[in-house]
């Protein structure tokens, strides 16, 4: 059986789940809010197991609670006590848990149906914008368990 596996952007918080359920994309302003996005892409992750560290918790409303890396502050969980949601992007493969339903529209953007066809810019295309992509050193934590991170000090 394969997990499945995620974390945050640093490292400090890791899980894995046996499989996940529904993927759905809310547009809840508390969503919005959360994820600093235009929407909050959602999934249940059956069996979920934490396996490095732990979110802090934050409650955002009488119902629910919002986990997050206290360390990078990504958005990871919401929990209102009957399944478990991950953010789609806390996973190793995001790719396999493409959203089935939307939820919410009354908060949903005018823009957001519009986003596929606005025009996208290839990186080749800008020189600056490629050098700076050539240049970039990352320092998240790769897409896949690790026994320790970071792998090194790094001063910044």
């Amino acid at each position: 059986m394969t997990q499945i596996t995620g974390g945050c952007q640093c490292g400090a918080v890791r899980y894995s789940a046996r499989e996940l359920g529904r993927a759905s994309i809310c547009h809840c302003r508390m969503c919005q809010k959360a994820f600093g996005s235009f929407y909050g892409p959602l999934v249940t992750a059956i069996d979920l197991e934490w396996t490095r560290g732990r979110p802090a918790e934050y409650a955002s409303s009488n119902k629910a609670k919002r986990g997050f890396c206290a360390a990078c502050g990504t958005p990871l969980t919401y929990d209102v006590g009957v399944e478990l949601e991950v953010a789609v992007g806390s996973l190793d493969s995001p790719e396999i848990a493409a959203p089935g339903i939307q939820v919410n529209p009354a908060d949903k953007l005018s823009f957001t149906d519009a986003l596929a066809s606005l025009p996208t810019r290839q990186d080749d295309s800008n020189a600056a914008a490629a050098r700076f992509k050539a240049e970039l050193v990352s320092y998240q934590h790769p897409d896949h368990d690790t026994e320790t991170w970071p792998p090194e000090v790094r001063k910044t």
